[in-house]
């Protein structure tokens, strides 16, 4: 049995990443069940984690993992075998373009959509320009928006606080422009080819890091060509 805000909490993490692929951080879950502070969403994490909804993932910052969900809130969920886990990784407090985080499973793989693998893009220092595809990833149906898409493989640290990690794969919508506050495919400089949040600060064009390490990046409007813009991610275990 939960207790009203376990069960509150529990369907907000549960319903966010339902709707937007990018979870709540902890200053969203504070504000949402109006409580004082942070240190009530840590008890009330802990009390689900003892009662079996919710486990904690090793070595990720805030990592958490969607077990299982109440009857009363999704019916027929509750078995383990019929649920398929969410991963919940701890956000910047910003609501994103709505996009969908999901982990592959083999019943995706045999009703897919294959897309082009473009190679690595760098979640930290930018690297080399995406620029010819290497192999195909196969992605649920429900994940394209619509438009053309490219998927690209991670490497770096600096969006760890978006739920993106080293290794995952980023599905991503063509795009030429975007709206400040989505995660953007950007090239700098026609060379450089980089994973970042997407703002402006006045006339200049600024790329922001998820992970405090690394400093947010501002450029000229000329020197930055928006890509594509994050929809989803693809994570293996």
């Amino acid at each position: 049995m939960l207790t009203r805000k376990q069960h509150e909490l529990l369907l907000y993490i549960h319903e966010r990443l339902k709707e937007t692929g990018i979870p709540p951080s902890f200053d969203e879950m504070k504000e949402a069940l109006d409580l004082a502070s942070k240190s009530g969403i840590h008890r009330l994490i802990t009390a689900l984690e003892e009662r079996g909804f919710i486990r904690r993932l090793p070595n990720r910052a805030r990592a958490l993992e969607v077990i299982r969900l109440p009857d009363s809130i999704a019916p027929g969920l509750g078995a383990p075998r019929k649920f398929s886990p969410s991963v919940v990784e701890g956000g910047l407090g910003r609501k994103p373009e709505p996009a969908t985080a999901r982990v592959a499973s083999n019943d995706d793989e045999a009703n897919g959509v294959s897309i082009p693998v473009m190679g690595r893009i760098a979640a930290g220092v930018p690297i080399d320009a995406i620029q010819h595809q290497t192999h195909s990833v196969v992605v649920p149906p429900d994940m394209l928006t619509g438009g053309d898409h490219y998927a690209l493989e991670v490497k770096g640290d600096s969006m760890i606080e978006a739920g993106i990690l080293d290794g995952d794969t980023v599905i991503i919508r063509n795009a030429t422009s975007a709206t400040p506050g989505d995660i953007v495919v950007a090239l700098v400089d026609g060379e450089e080819a980089t994973l970042k949040r997407f703002r402006r600060k006045g006339a200049s064009i600024a790329l922001e890091a998820a992970n405090p390490a690394y400093e947010t990046r501002i450029f000229g409007p000329d020197r930055v060509n928006v890509q594509g813009k994050l929809v989803g991610l693809i994570r293996r275990y």
